[in-house]
């Protein structure tokens, strides 16, 4: 849980997730102060700092929410806003957001296509109608957050530009929501997330599509969309410094091997290191031309395995919010049974909700049944996940008849 608390309520034991507001001419809080406030002294150097208030992660912190911060079982749907309370919003099932989010999905990946072909043709971009999607996504994603992650899961070789695009304003705008910004700020992200490669349009298709892995000369032309996507979008209005810098240096990376200018370390932003994270993950699970979409554990494990290129903390604060099998996924299950993952578990993400639905051994469908694995009531387990088309399964189907109430 992150909470805005002022600094006169901060004592020791808390975790100071970022600054979020300080006087001016304060200097200001590198990223390095991030961190467990283990003593008074570094209260009293925050204090000095001009520091007003701090975001506090309380799933990171030794001490617990203060009472007058925590919610009374009564109004935890309502919403609430008054002073020193968080405000809530009502929060809906993943199966009544689906219906919802299914058709908006594909829908948003007929109308990018179709903006990605005018762009491709030469004509004018239609920023209203990224804006349109970016909202229609956060809205959908702060009802309930598994519900448009699911879809991600879908894959289409033949539509991954598009898709792409669309996957990554989701996976951004789940990431941001978990991380505790305010929702006006996530607009902007879901926003940047949209444009980020968008210039690609302005790149020779057949390169883009071809059936296998580009030569050098091909991907020093892929580079170019980045300078591409800057210009499409510059002096658009609409367009905010934080979109500009996602879309500049989301190929950016910490030790300095990214492009286009091989920027590094502190000179790289939060919101591009996010950006990053998300681009490398969307495209290594996804269908493409010249590739099969890897496992999401593999995806994390590379992310993981490279904390030299990407940001440690956030890879790790990003695998507690997809989960180590993300929402969408298939997985067998230590009883023979394959489940689909239905809700996640930021506490311990081997652990999700799931829907059992057939039985590997004997390869047949079974009555759909509900299952928390943190539940003391069985043993089971996940062994692994699974690829649909291993048991001929069809996702999107699957997911249809089992989520469309």
């Amino acid at each position: 849980m992150l909470i805005t608390l002022p600094i006169s309520e901060l004592v020791p034991g808390m975790f100071v997730d970022s600054v979020s507001k300080q006087f001016e001419g304060g200097d200001s809080i590198k990223i390095k102060t991030r961190g467990l406030v283990r003593d008074k002294s570094i209260i009293k150097r925050l204090i000095s700092e001009g520091v007003q208030e701090l975001l506090i992660d309380f799933t990171q912190s030794d001490v617990s929410v203060p009472a007058k911060y925590q919610l009374k079982p009564e109004v935890a749907t309502a919403t609430v806003n008054k002073p020193n309370t968080l405000k809530i919003k009502k929060v809906i099932s993943v199966e009544q957001e689906f219906a919802k989010a299914s058709v908006s999905y594909e829908q948003h990946n007929r109308n990018l296509q179709s903006l990605y072909g005018d762009v491709t043709s030469g004509l004018k971009m239609n920023i209203a109608l990224l804006d349109g999607i970016a909202k229609d996504i956060v809205a959908s994603v702060f009802r309930n957050h598994n519900a448009m992650t699911i879809l991600t899961r879908i894959k289409d070789k033949h539509m991954y530009n598009w898709r792409h695009m669309t996957n990554c304003a989701i996976f951004v705008t789940v990431f941001a929501k978990y991380l505790g910004y305010k929702e006006s700020v996530v607009q902007e992200l879901a926003m940047g997330a949209l444009l980020h490669d968008l210039g690609q349009a302005k790149l020779p298709q057949g390169v883009l599509s071809k059936s296998e892995k580009v030569n050098k000369l091909e991907m020093q032309a892929i580079k170019k969309h980045v300078a591409q996507s800057l210009g499409l979008v510059k002096g658009e209005k609409g367009i905010t410094p934080l979109m500009l810098d996602m879309i500049v240096n989301h190929h950016e990376r910490l030790d300095g091997s990214g492009y286009p200018r091989g920027l590094q370390g502190e000179k790289l932003s939060r919101a591009a290191r996010i950006m990053a994270i998300v681009d490398v993950y969307d495209a290594m699970t996804a269908d493409r031309p010249h590739q099969i979409g890897d496992e999401p554990v593999n995806a994390l494990r590379y992310l993981l395995a490279n904390k030299h290129m990407f940001d440690g903390e956030l890879v790790q604060r990003f695998i507690k919010c997809l989960g180590v099998h993300p929402v969408g996924t298939i997985v067998k299950l230590t009883n023979e049974r394959l489940a689909l993952v239905i809700e996640g578990n930021h506490q311990n993400p081997i652990q999700p909700k799931v829907k059992i639905f057939y039985n590997a051994k004997h390869s047949h469908h079974i009555t759909a049944k509900d299952v928390d694995l943190t539940s003391p009531d069985h043993d089971l387990k996940i062994l692994a996940s699974i690829k649909p088309l291993d048991y001929q399964l069809n996702l999107a189907r699957l997911l249809k008849e089992h989520l469309l109430v």
